[in-house]
């Protein structure tokens, strides 16, 4: 697993693989998978949304209820990087001010961003402070102060929950084409965009789902037939960092190195 100076983590909502790849639906993230690395066979773990979203920040399911509001206190990825000294913001659309840790408003979805949840931030006013909202990330991006691992949180609208997976593609390629062509990315990015479960299948407990990274050193056109689910995803966006301790099932999830040339 060559090393990231920078993760970054997206994930959209509700559709299934076949939906998204190979699919007119989305042509922009159609081509980044065609262009980096693609899981064929991966699978999100629960349905509805929130208990895959703790899987991708605490190896665990947690809950299945969407409008669960418990403080978390399990090992977690915010746990794991501050123990190694790295630094993570999660940047979410339509969030109503730095902080938040309130439930919906507008687009923003607490469910889409259990980082709010998790008691090493909901709980400590210094770590509120990286939850954000999204208009922070261009700012932070051209000023060069983006952190070690950054949690990307579209609207309801702009992650295919409310809205089209077309209005989806075009918010992608508007935010995220900048960051993969800047010199931060180049230099020793490593960018996944996931969905967190299918629309209609249960395979696996969530259906199967796309599943796309993005990196100067990811193997160029790799498509994978190993059986991954959202702890391996939680496991890789550590390891990358060079973090050794993983929560959860992401100690035992099977690592994700083959997308990445030694």
């Amino acid at each position: 697993m060559p090393p990231a100076g920078h993760v970054f983590i997206m994930t959209e909502e509700n559709h299934d693989y076949t939906d998204v790849i190979g699919s007119s639906a989305m042509p922009y993230l159609d081509s980044l998978a065609q262009q980096y690395g693609l899981a064929t066979q991966y699978f999100a773990n629960t349905h509805p949304s929130i208990g895959n979203y703790f899987v991708l920040a605490t190896g665990q399911i947690i809950t299945n209820d969407d409008s669960y509001s418990t403080i978390v206190t399990v090992d977690n990825v915010v746990r794991r990087l501050l123990a190694t000294g790295k630094t993570w913001k999660s940047y979410a659309e339509d969030i109503p001010s730095v902080g938040y840790t309130g439930g919906d408003v507008g687009g923003y979805a607490r469910k889409h961003n259990t980082f709010a949840l998790l008691s090493d931030v909901a709980n400590d006013s210094t770590q509120r402070q990286n939850l954000v909202p999204f208009t922070q990330f261009a700012t932070d991006l051209a000023n060069g102060t983006l952190p070690d691992y950054s949690n990307i949180v579209p609207s309801l609208c702009n992650d295919a929950h409310d809205c089209p997976l077309a209005t989806a593609d075009t918010w992608l390629r508007t935010h995220i084409a900048p960051l993969l062509a800047s010199a931060t990315f180049q230099q020793d990015g490593l960018l996944i965009i996931t969905f967190d479960e299918a629309g209609s299948d249960d395979t696996h407990g969530g259906g199967r789902i796309a599943w796309v990274v993005v990196s100067p050193k990811a193997k160029r056109g790799y498509q994978s037939t190993t059986l991954y689910q959202h702890q391996s995803t939680l496991r890789l966006t550590l390891e990358a960092l060079g973090i050794t301790q993983f929560p959860g099932a992401a100690a035992t999830g099977p690592a994700m190195g083959e997308f990445f040339a030694p």
